[in-house]
């Protein structure tokens, strides 16, 4: 169990880590999106948003990698992840979403492996039971 956490947590942290590296250093080519998907791409790119992505990006796969901090680098992850696979649902009509639901997935096992730090979220009153 000990490894296949350890496994996952570096994937996801790997994944994060260098698209976040990628937003800032353009190291790996963007194909252009087409339609609606590229537009709102345009638009978030030409804002800042994908600046603050890759921070974000970077940050929590940094804290994945660590391996100290992975639930804080989980709840940043959680937002992003769910973006993402909106993105993919409603915009591009689902074509390139197996990387998004990969890392879904990994994120809900590292999630269920580290349940003793999210318990406290679905308690009533805030403490673990």
């Amino acid at each position: 169990m000990k490894i296949a956490v350890l496994i996952a947590r570096i994937l996801l942290g790997l994944v994060f880590f260098v698209f976040g590296l990628n937003n800032f250093f353009h190291f790996m080519p963007n194909p252009p999106i087409p339609g609606d998907a590229g537009v709102l791409a345009g638009i978030m790119f030409a804002h800042g948003w994908l600046t603050f992505h890759g921070i974000l990006y970077t940050i929590a796969g940094i804290l994945l990698l660590i391996g100290r901090y992975v639930p804080i680098g989980l709840v940043i992850l959680g937002p992003i992840l769910v973006n993402v696979l909106l993105f993919h649902l409603t915009l591009t009509g689902g074509a390139g979403i197996g990387p998004g639901v990969v890392c879904a997935l990994l994120e809900i096992f590292l999630i269920w492996a580290y349940w003793p730090a999210f318990e406290g979220i679905f308690t009533p009153d805030g403490r673990r039971a």
